[in-house]
């Protein structure tokens, strides 16, 4: 495979680049590549996989020969089982599909569901070959989170919930920050809290930039895909779903307090 020269990241932010690598790959080979991919996915071949690469290019290739491999191997027949095989007899393969037996855009979707599950596999097999501790875990799982799946991608989800996540958005976001009141991190070139990134996360903003921003409830950190509103007294940014505050419901708040600070007020 000649994916590029291999290399080994160790830290959390060169693992997270290299997932975002091998995902857009992955991607570009299901949904703007995918009459090559589906040519390549030859039935009469041996077992194939579809590899990603960090350097965004894919390949369908042979599984590694050696054992135990470099790298966890993806899921492997993906070209087999073309020609008659009820759903019954792929599934009790496992990891072949009917790529003919069924419908082009079903069979893309499964490729995608099994490239989602070697994707993870692989940022956190460098996770536990470098020693990651559950901060570090916890960190590269939300960096990955924040991005849409390979499967949302090729489905075409991710697209809706992008466009409904911008009409919430344009709907309550004067009601959610009714002051435009940003939060220091944000000033400091992060997204507004209710602006949602782009379709494929690949070119914005590195989304670890967003880490600094913390719910005041639960500690958690910001995630783009969350509602998020802000205490006009305190200024502090809450998930909405941690002070029971919904979309539908901001748009009708003229000023918001958390609790907190609406304990302090009842206060005589």
């Amino acid at each position: 495979m000649d994916g590029g020269a291999p290399y080994n990241p160790r830290t959390v932010e060169e693992v997270f680049r290299d997932f975002k690598g091998r995902r857009a790959g992955m991607i570009k080979a299901l949904t703007s590549d995918v009459e090559e991919f589906y040519h390549q996915c030859d039935p009469e071949k041996e077992n194939l996989c579809l590899y990603g690469f960090p350097s965004e290019q894919w390949e369908v290739n042979l599984p590694a020969e050696e054992v135990p491999p470099e790298l966890p191997e993806p899921a492997l027949g993906i070209n087999f089982a073309r020609d008659g095989m009820q759903e019954k007899d792929w599934l009790s393969l496992g990891i072949n599909f009917a790529r003919d037996g069924m419908q082009e855009k079903d069979w893309l979707s499964l490729v995608a569901v099994h490239s989602d599950a070697w994707l993870l596999s692989v940022a956190f097999y460098f996770g536990a070959r470098f020693g990651f501790d559950k901060a570090d875990r916890k960190r590269l799982f939300n960096m990955i989170n924040d991005l849409p799946t390979v499967f949302e991608a090729v489905t075409g989800a991710a697209k809706k919930q992008q466009k409904d996540k911008s009409s919430v958005s344009n709907h309550s976001s004067n009601k959610s920050k009714p002051n435009s009141k940003v939060p220091e991190s944000e000033a400091q070139g992060k997204l507004p809290k209710s602006q949602p990134k782009d379709e494929e996360g690949l070119e914005g903003e590195d989304e670890d930039e967003h880490g600094e921003t913390l719910c005041g409830a639960c500690g958690e950190n910001y995630a783009s895909d969350e509602f998020w509103i802000c205490c006009d007294i305190c200024e502090k940014w809450f998930h909405g779903k941690c002070v029971k505050i919904t979309p539908a419901r901001a748009e009708h708040i003229k000023q918001y307090k958390c609790p907190t600070c609406s304990n302090k007020r009842a206060r005589p």
